[in-house]
């Protein structure tokens, strides 16, 4: 089994059910467009176990596998979930104090995500960590987006670290794909819209079932 590299350079996080999480606003934005289709609005539980897979995942909650339709509500959909503000979207429990620990040992961290850049960006003033992260990658920041590793090489060398010392932490395998090929140590963050899947079936160098095992994990205790 790997150890977690030492000295610890740098971690890197998924942003939606890993850093914070945003269910309530997509489901929000969800019901408002809903509403606007005169269709039924999916159930809370059901749309945030969609939440880490995307707006298009969450959106065939409500419109089914018709891509052509989902193609033509998506840019509605984005408009009506930047309108929620955010209001609803905070770190998961000790997520922050992990964040402190880690700049107070002078780790760098940063966030990858698939969501689009400008999603991102909307999410990180709102928390307060625009000026904190090292590096911020969104869904369009390169031409490829995870599971290939472009996005958290790119995020390693905006922060100035090597891959080998640092840990990608997420709640898809997606990320952990994408941070295995990229030669990070990998952890699953169980506290994450998992959708019932087993994330040790992702093969992840470990688990944590809440971000304080994550803490301990890293050697932040």
């Amino acid at each position: 089994m790997r150890s977690v590299p030492q000295p610890l350079a740098g971690v890197f996080f998924d942003l939606d059910g890993t850093l914070v999480d945003s269910a309530r606003d997509m489901h929000d934005a969800l019901t408002a467009l809903c509403r606007e289709l005169d269709i039924k609005v999916p159930r809370y539980e059901v749309v945030r176990e969609t939440v880490s897979r995307g707006a298009r995942a969450v959106l065939r909650c409500a419109v089914g596998d018709d891509e052509a339709r989902i193609d033509a509500v998506t840019p509605r959909f984005l408009e009506l979930y930047v309108a929620t503000g955010m209001v609803n979207t905070h770190a998961f429990a000790g997520m922050d104090l992990v964040l402190r620990q880690l700049e107070a040992r002078g780790v760098h961290w940063g966030v990858v995500s698939n969501k689009a850049g400008s999603l991102v960006a909307l999410v990180m003033t709102k928390l307060g960590y625009d000026g904190r992260a090292a590096a911020v990658v969104g869904g369009d920041t390169l031409v490829k987006r995870k599971p290939d590793p472009d996005p958290v090489l790119h995020a390693c060398a905006l922060a100035g670290v090597e891959p080998t010392q640092c840990v990608y932490v997420g709640d898809d395998p997606r990320d952990i794909m994408a941070g295995r090929a990229a030669g990070l140590y990998t952890a699953a963050a169980g506290w994450g819209y998992l959708g019932g899947a087993d994330p040790q079936a992702w093969r992840p160098d470990a688990v944590s079932t809440d971000p304080h095992q994550l803490a301990a994990l890293l050697g932040l205790k």
